[in-house]
């Protein structure tokens, strides 16, 4: 009989998953390694959104990218054991999310749930709201609310959602709906430099630039030393707060002294 794993051992045993996945990202084996790392400690799907994310991530930043050792095919295929498929579909709908690649992930998450012999996983379900989300299509708020009552507060899966929230620019509300989730306590910590970057950025399109002054000012103060490409980021939503502040001080400063006569 397989006993479970107590939790000390567990979070040791994911941080050695996690280690190995980002070990080499040259090595075109990693995936199925960290498949077998996850099926070997019985990960859940919160333990494969946190070290599946984090893995795709690094491998991205270090220019090898998971959609240059997957397919589609991997992804969609019907003959893996359920948490090797579920640790390929995390990685490669990980990687289109961080590419921007909505329409592709829409609709490779719509393949996986007609192949899938199970219902979909709470983080896929959530990558598939971003999908919708990121285009500003409406459906995707449905799909964001059926994930918010299976999440909890999962941060890994909350930070899906805003990202999602934050790329749909057209969304009904989006910007008021983004700042909701973003006062949930798995986000709402004051020292999340990310979570910070999307209020920043959602008080700047609703005019509170002052606001997202600070939001930002106290992201780039937590961000960790050295992660020049968010650093980056960052900086330049800093830079469209100042502007857009500066434009909206001007035209006000117009409306109120009106026309000079020539």
């Amino acid at each position: 009989m397989n006993l479970p794993m107590h939790r000390p051992c567990r979070t040791t045993a994911l941080h050695r998953a996690r280690a190995r996945a980002v070990a080499d990202p040259v090595d075109p084996s990693w995936p199925l390694r960290l498949a077998e790392d996850l099926r070997e400690i019985r990960a859940d799907w919160r333990d494969s959104a946190e070290v599946c994310a984090d893995a795709a991530w690094a491998a991205r930043s270090a220019g090898h990218s998971v959609l240059g050792l997957l397919s589609p095919e991997d992804v969609t295929a019907t003959d893996h054991d359920p948490i090797t498929a579920r640790t390929l579909a995390h990685l490669y709908l990980s990687a289109l999310r961080f590419d921007f690649r909505c329409p592709t992930l829409q609709r490779l998450v719509e393949q996986l749930a007609k192949s899938a012999h199970q219902p979909l996983d709470c983080y896929t379900r959530a990558l598939y709201a971003f999908a919708l989300l990121g285009q500003s299509r409406p459906e995707g708020l449905a799909v964001m609310d059926e994930v918010l009552a299976d999440a909890e507060e999962h941060p890994k899966t909350l930070h899906v959602l805003l990202h999602g929230l934050w790329l749909g620019q057209d969304l009904d509300r989006g910007a008021e709906r983004l700042l909701a989730l973003s006062a949930r306590p798995a986000l709402d910590t004051g020292a999340d430099p990310i979570a910070l970057f999307r209020v920043a950025g959602a008080l700047r399109r609703l005019g509170r630039y002052d606001e997202g002054l600070g939001a930002i000012d106290r992201a780039i103060d937590c961000l960790p030393p050295g992660d020049a490409s968010v650093h980056a980021d960052l900086v330049r939503e800093r830079a469209l707060l100042c502007t857009a502040r500066d434009l909206h001080q001007l035209q006000s400063s117009t409306r109120t002294t009106g026309s000079r006569p020539s």
